[in-house]
C-alpha cells in the first residue's frame, strides 16, 4: 500500500476535479492515503493579460509537470482541454475519466436568450475560440476580455454590466452553478475546445504502480473521443492562441465508429473552416490528424499562417 500525492491547480474547479479523482483512488485497496497538493501555474498568476498574449504551451500545467518530474507528486489532475497534445518526455496520460457535457453554456445575468441579444450587446470571454465563433454568427457583438476562474468570471459579468458570458457547461455543473445557465449552446453555434468536459490524469511513464491503479478510472469511450479531438489539435499545431474547436462522439450511422467535427476560424470571425470525418475507434488520433490535414488544404492553413505572422509582429 502507498500514499498517492495528487497535483492540481488551486482554483475551485480544479480542486473539485482533484478531489473527485482522490475520492476514486481512496476506494482502491492498494492505496493507503491520498494527499492533494495545490499549485499556482503561470496562467493563474498572470490575470491582467488575455491568454493569447501570455504565450507558450502548458500555461496551466507546466509547474505541476515539473513537480511530477521531481517526484513531489505522483500524478496530476487536469482539465483535459488545458493539457498540451505533446507531453514532456517521461510523462504520459494515465487515464481519461468519463466526460461531463462537453458543450459551452451561455450565462446572462438578465436571463436574455442568446438569440434575443440586441445589436452591439457586450459578451465577456477570454477565449479566442469562443470570440471567433460568436462573431461569426453575430458580427455586431462587442467581445470583452474576461479572465479568472468560473466564479470570478460570473461576478465580473454582473459587475461590468455585460449582457452575458460563455463558459464550459461542465465547469458550471461541477461547481453546482447549473442554475446560472441561461441556455446550452449547440455545437453548430460554438464548437467546444478539444477535450472540454473531460478530466485527464497525467503520470510518469515509468510509474507502473500508479498506471495500474488508474486503470479502473479510465473511460474507453471518452479516451477515444478526446484522442480524436486532440489529434485534430495536434495536426493543426494549435493552442490557446488559435481559434480551434473540435467535438467527437459515436457516429450516428455506425456507433462502433467515431464522428469528429472540427473548426478553424479567424479571430475576427470573418472566416470559419468546418469539417467532419468518421473513422474507427482504434485509429482515433489518426482520424483527428486526417481531418486537420483536410481543413489545412481547405483554407485553415492560411488562417494559421496569418495568426503566426501577427504573433511575430507583436514580438
Amino acid at each position: 500500500m502507498r500514499t498517492i500525492r495528487v497535483g492540481t491547480r488551486a482554483s475551485r474547479l480544479a480542486l473539485w476535479q482533484a478531489e473527485h479523482v482522490a475520492s476514486l483512488l481512496r476506494t482502491r485497496p492498494e492505496v493507503s492515503r491520498v494527499e492533494v497538493v495545490e499549485f499556482r501555474t503561470k496562467g493563474d498568476r498572470i490575470q491582467h493579460l488575455p491568454l493569447s498574449k501570455i504565450g507558450g504551451k502548458g500555461l496551466f500545467t507546466l509547474e505541476i509537470e515539473e513537480a511530477l518530474h521531481e517526484r513531489r507528486v505522483d500524478l496530476a489532475v487536469h482539465s483535459l482541454k488545458d493539457l498540451p497534445t505533446i507531453l514532456p518526455e517521461g510523462l504520459m496520460l494515465g487515464a481519461v475519466l468519463s466526460r461531463e457535457d462537453p458543450l459551452d453554456a451561455y450565462v446572462s445575468p438578465q436571463g436574455i436568450p442568446f438569440g434575443d441579444l440586441p445589436r452591439g450587446a457586450r459578451i465577456g470571454t477570454s477565449s479566442l475560440r469562443r470570440r471567433a465563433q460568436l462573431l461569426f454568427h453575430r458580427s455586431d457583438l462587442e467581445i470583452v476580455d474576461l479572465r479568472g476562474n468560473v466564479p470570478t468570471r460570473l461576478e465580473k459579468t454582473e459587475r461590468q454590466n455585460l449582457a452575458g458570458t460563455v463558459l464550459a457547461r461542465a465547469g458550471l455543473v461541477r461547481l453546482g452553478l447549473e442554475d446560472r445557465i441561461t441556455e446550452r449552446i449547440a455545437s453548430d453555434t460554438i464548437l467546444p475546445a478539444p477535450g472540454q468536459g473531460a478530466i485527464g490524469v497525467e503520470i510518469r511513464s515509468d510509474d507502473e504502480e500508479v498506471r495500474s491503479t488508474l486503470e479502473e478510472l479510465e473511460s474507453p469511450e471518452t479516451r477515444a473521443a478526446t484522442d480524436a479531438e486532440r489529434g485534430f489539435l495536434e495536426g493543426l499545431g494549435g493552442g490557446c492562441q488559435v481559434p480551434i474547436g473540435a467535438l467527437a462522439g459515436p457516429d450516428p450511422e455506425d456507433r462502433s465508429r467515431i464522428r469528429l467535427e472540427g473548426i478553424v476560424a479567424e479571430v475576427s470571425g470573418r472566416t470559419l473552416i468546418r469539417g467532419v470525418r468518421s473513422g474507427d475507434r482504434p485509429a482515433a488520433r489518426s482520424l483527428g490528424l486526417s481531418l486537420a490535414r483536410r481543413l489545412i488544404d481547405e483554407g485553415a492553413g492560411a488562417i494559421l499562417a496569418s495568426l503566426q505572422d501577427s504573433e511575430r509582429e507583436e514580438e
